[in-house]
């Protein structure tokens, strides 16, 4: 019976997209279920053979696919950032890139007698981490920010980077490798991949920043012109088309005031589809005779590159740096593979097997291996690892702030001064202007659009307060970040028409927050508070002065937050105020002036004053 084409491709991504959401559910990196999936439906049980259901089709696919998410991957390496995210990251992803590929090379070389270009092509391919791996990890994780930092930089620098490695050494495979007629091709392919990359960034970026591509066709015409400079550079050079639309994806990426923000969004969307269909086919495609025949030498290469190569490479990279020993540890721990090596090992795979060069036939278990053994042992073993170094945080303490409102930045102030990491989050140029000039970490834009999804970095952060004016933006927050941080850990604060709610309009919501320091504080109340020169003041619980004193002493007081013995922050909200309150427990509150006169913060100018008692009439007026 033939294959029906359109209901096997269905199928097929209906299991993509479904182990993408098995994937976000358990919080895990999604090429590892598209892997697993791929390798049960095609090689294991046998329902799906990518070459004999896509025929023809099947080497344009994968072409076409490698293609796009090679150019996606490139037009995030921008130059500057190399330099804006510290020595450590720098050296990791230029030396330790060198000492990954050399070693795990070499050891590919010696283990399974591999000619020294494929033992090359190896290297360069396992090399590259990626965020898409790196980020799941250290949210489980929960490592201290110096670990953090590194970790994630790499991975997002280090994923272009990698691409353009594995280019070269395979540009100079197919090119001969050797003899003054091979250095002559390689030196075509490089120049038709300068020379068409670098043109067709200018006539890209011209077309888009002077409005003569309207709005609706960017993304789709961008998506068109990658893949037609991607095949006009393999009509006039063979095999140059993938040097081609990464140069141009790093050219772009560094182009003067080019858009990309808007071209990565719907890029993204699109590397879900191609990622979720792509992996399944390349996974299915797997023999698992060559699994096989690599057998446990394979686990041996696998070692040598997590305990030989990673540690190395990071030891030598953080030479100099304040890291602690437990964290170069820690770090070297984390190196897992991803989509980058999946994705062009088994292209490559497929157009070096008329070379004839030994060990083609492993580069792609071995690849695949490399991927699952690192994705695999490192997510389930982060937590455990990370509390024997003692470099894990006790908890995810950081808060995000969706708002930029005075109010909101007297809580982030308070929060900043006692040692939580703050985000505020919000679209108000101004508002958040006067918060970075605060020292607080900011993001500009919405915080619920595709771009946050891509630029938030929410590791460490636990809580999320939605404090905005714009109520919608709140609900919307709280239901786009229940799944990351937990329903009990988004708070809300209460505005004058939430509280006009009945209880039955309440019971009815699907989905209500705690109130964010408690059930009747609202907007209103703290802002005229401020206003009237209301201070933080920060109070220790002891065993001579408990929680119920301290409500005596100070009746009009709003209770914001609490650090305990452990350094982590709790919050008073509609669920927790008053309760488990112990000894040795700090209580951040904030009182009229009149009750502590001798209060921490300065009094507001007469500005503040203003907007304060504005905010505080506009909230009033909502009732």
């Amino acid at each position: 019976m033939t294959p029906d084409l359109a209901l096997t491709l269905s199928a097929v991504l209906a299991i993509g997209i479904g182990a993408q959401w098995l994937a976000w559910y358990l919080k895990q990196p999604s090429i590892l279920f598209l892997l697993l999936i791929g390798i049960i439906i095609g090689p294991v049980l046998g329902w799906f053979n990518p070459d004999q259901a896509m025929g023809d089709l099947l080497f344009p696919f994968i072409s076409l696919g490698v293609a796009v998410i090679l150019f996606e991957g490139s037009l995030t390496l921008e130059f500057h950032e190399v330099k804006s995210h510290g020595r450590v990251v720098q050296m990791l992803v230029s030396v330790g890139v060198l000492i990954t590929i050399a070693i795990a090379g070499a050891a590919a070389y010696f283990l399974f007698d591999m000619h020294p270009l494929i033992a090359l092509l190896f290297g360069a391919l396992v090399c590259v981490t990626g965020p898409t791996v790196i980020i799941p990890i250290l949210r489980n994780l929960r490592a201290n920010r110096n670990i953090s930092n590194v970790l994630r930089w790499e991975g997002i620098i280090i994923d272009p980077i990698g691409a353009i490695a594995v280019v070269l050494v395979y540009e100079y495979i197919i090119s001969g490798g050797s003899g003054e007629n091979a250095l002559l091709l390689f030196g075509k392919i490089l120049l038709v991949g300068a020379v068409l990359g670098l043109a067709g960034a200018a006539l890209l970026a011209t077309l888009l920043k002077k409005h003569w591509v309207p709005e609706y066709l960017r993304n789709i015409f961008t998506l068109a012109f990658v893949l037609l400079v991607f095949s006009v550079s393999n009509h006039i050079e063979h095999e140059s088309g993938l040097l081609t639309v990464t140069i141009l994806g790093v050219a772009l990426a560094n182009w003067p005031k080019f858009p990309k923000d808007d071209i990565l969004d719907f890029k993204e969307s699109l590397s879900i589809l191609l990622i979720s269909v792509l992996f399944i086919v390349l996974a299915a495609r797997l023999d698992l005779a060559s699994v096989e025949q690599i057998g446990y030498t394979s686990l041996i290469l696998l070692a040598i590159i997590m305990f030989v190569a990673r540690p190395l490479g990071v030891w030598v990279s953080s030479i100099g740096s304040k890291l602690k020993t437990n964290e170069k540890l820690m770090i070297s721990w984390i190196g897992p593979r991803g989509i980058v090596a999946a994705a062009i090992s088994s292209l490559f795979a497929i157009r070096l097997e008329e070379f004839g060069l030994a060990g083609t036939e492993f580069l792609v278990p071995l690849v695949f291996i490399i991927i699952i053994g690192t994705v695999l042992t490192q997510s389930l073993t982060a937590a455990f690892v990370g509390n024997l170094l003692g470099v894990r945080e006790p908890s995810n303490n950081g808060v995000l702030i969706i708002g930029s409102n005075p109010v909101a930045l007297t809580v982030a102030k308070a929060l900043k001064d006692h040692n939580v990491d703050v985000l505020m989050a919000h679209n108000n140029y101004s508002n958040i202007a006067k918060a970075r000039m605060e020292g607080i970490r900011v993001y500009f834009g919405n915080p619920i659009s595709e771009h946050a999804d891509r630029n938030l970095d929410l590791i460490g952060f636990g809580h999320v307060f939605a404090m905005s004016m714009d109520q919608e933006l709140n609900s919307l927050s709280e239901l786009n970040f229940r799944h990351t941080f937990g329903k009990q850990n988004i708070y809300r604060l209460r505005s004058a028409k939430d509280k006009n709610k009945n209880n039955r309009q309440e019971k009815d919501e699907y989905y209500q927050s705690p109130w964010l320091f408690g059930e009747s504080v609202t907007y209103g109340q703290l802002a005229s508070m401020i206003a009237k020169n209301a201070k933080i003041k920060v109070t220790n619980i002891t065993e001579s002065y408990n929680f119920e004193q301290y409500q005596n002493d100070n009746p009009n007081y709003v209770a914001l937050f609490m650090i305990d013995k452990n350094e982590t922050m709790k919050v008073f909200s509609s669920e927790t105020e008053g309760k488990n309150i112990k000894e040795g427990t700090k209580i951040i509150s904030m009182i009229m002036d009149s009750e502590d006169p001798k209060g921490e913060r300065p009094t507001p100018s007469g500005e503040q004053k203003e907007q304060f008692q504005k905010l505080a009439q506009k909230e009033k007026g909502m009732s």
